[in-house]
C-alpha cells in the first residue's frame, strides 16, 4: 500500500502547500483519492508526480469542510467515472463562527456521482466508511468554535457528518481519517489500527499538560502514526518527544505500509 499526501499544509519538496488535505492511495488493484483539499492544487501537484487521477477508481470525502472537499467539482471534471462516497450529513450548511461558510458546493449534489453513506457503509473487500456516531467517547474537545445550522439556527458542530477509511489489506488494518473532530483518542481507541494516517485537530490547543496527556494516551496503542494538516507544527513537535511512532506526512510524500 502507498499514501501520497497531494496537498496539505506543510511541503517540504518543490510543490505547492496549502491550508487542506488531499491524499492519493494505492492498494493492489485499486487506486483511491481520500479528499480533495480546497482547491484545484491536489491536481496540480497529482501532475507534478506522475500520478493520473482520470484513473481513479473511488474517491471519498471525510467530511462536509471545503479544506476537505473544496476540490470535489475539479475532481468530477478530470475523473470521469469514479464513484464519490461522502456521508449524507455533509452537504448541511457548515460555519466557522458565524459568518465564514465552510461547507461543500451544493450544487455538486445533482452531479450524479455521488453515493451518500450512512454511519457505517462498506464499499468493498477491505474498504469499509464509519462514522462511529453512537460510539462512548473517552474525551470530548469541543468543536473549537466549527459550527453547523440546526432548524436555522448555528450551534457547535457534533461532526456527525465525518466518517474514517478502515483499510484492510495484506493483514494490515489501516485507518484513514481526515481531521478527527470526534477526538484522536476516541478514534484510536475504536479501532485500535496498525496505522493511522489523517490530521489530529489539535492546532488550537497549547502545548501544555492537557497535549501532554493526549500524546501519552495515543503512545500507549501499538498504532504507527502518520499525521498532518489541522495536527499542527507545533503540537506535533510536542507530542513527538511523547509518541515514538508519530511521523508527519507532508505535500508530495509517500509512505508505503
Amino acid at each position: 500500500m502507498k499514501i501520497t499526501a497531494l496537498t496539505e499544509n506543510t511541503s517540504k519538496t518543490c510543490l505547492r502547500a496549502e491550508h487542506g488535505l488531499s491524499l492519493f492511495i494505492e492498494i493492489q488493484h485499486r487506486k483511491l483519492l481520500f479528499d480533495t483539499g480546497q482547491s484545484s492544487l491536489f491536481a496540480e501537484n497529482a501532475d507534478a508526480l506522475g500520478i493520473d487521477l482520470s484513473q481513479t477508481d473511488l474517491a471519498v470525502l471525510s467530511h462536509g469542510h471545503y479544506d476537505h472537499g473544496g476540490g470535489l467539482k475539479h475532481f468530477l471534471e478530470i475523473n470521469k467515472k469514479a464513484p464519490v462516497y461522502i456521508n449524507r450529513r455533509a452537504f448541511e450548511p457548515h460555519y466557522n463562527g458565524t459568518e465564514k461558510y465552510i461547507g461543500l458546493d451544493r450544487e455538486l449534489l445533482d452531479s450524479g456521482r455521488i453515493i451518500f453513506t450512512d454511519d457505517e457503509y462498506r464499499i468493498e473487500d477491505g474498504l469499509t466508511l464509519f462514522t462511529c456516531n453512537n460510539r462512548k467517547k473517552l474525551t470530548d474537545l469541543g468543536s473549537f468554535g466549527l459550527n453547523k445550522v440546526d432548524n436555522g439556527n448555528i450551534v457547535p458542530d457534533d461532526f456527525l457528518h465525518e466518517q474514517y477509511l478502515l483499510i484492510e489489506d495484506g493483514g494490515k488494518r489501516v485507518l484513514i481519517s481526515g481531521c478527527s473532530h470526534k477526538g484522536i483518542v476516541n478514534i484510536v481507541h475504536w479501532f485500535t489500527p496498525d496505522v493511522l494516517v489523517g490530521g489530529f485537530h489539535l492546532s488550537k490547543l497549547p502545548t501544555g499538560e492537557q497535549l501532554k496527556k493526549y500524546a501519552e494516551a495515543l503512545a500507549e496503542y501499538r498504532t504507527v502514526y502518520y499525521t498532518c494538516h489541522c495536527t499542527g507544527a507545533e503540537q506535533y513537535g510536542f507530542m513527538k518527544s511523547f509518541i515514538p511512532k508519530l511521523h508527519y506526512l507532508s505535500t508530495g510524500e509517500t509512505i508505503t505500509l
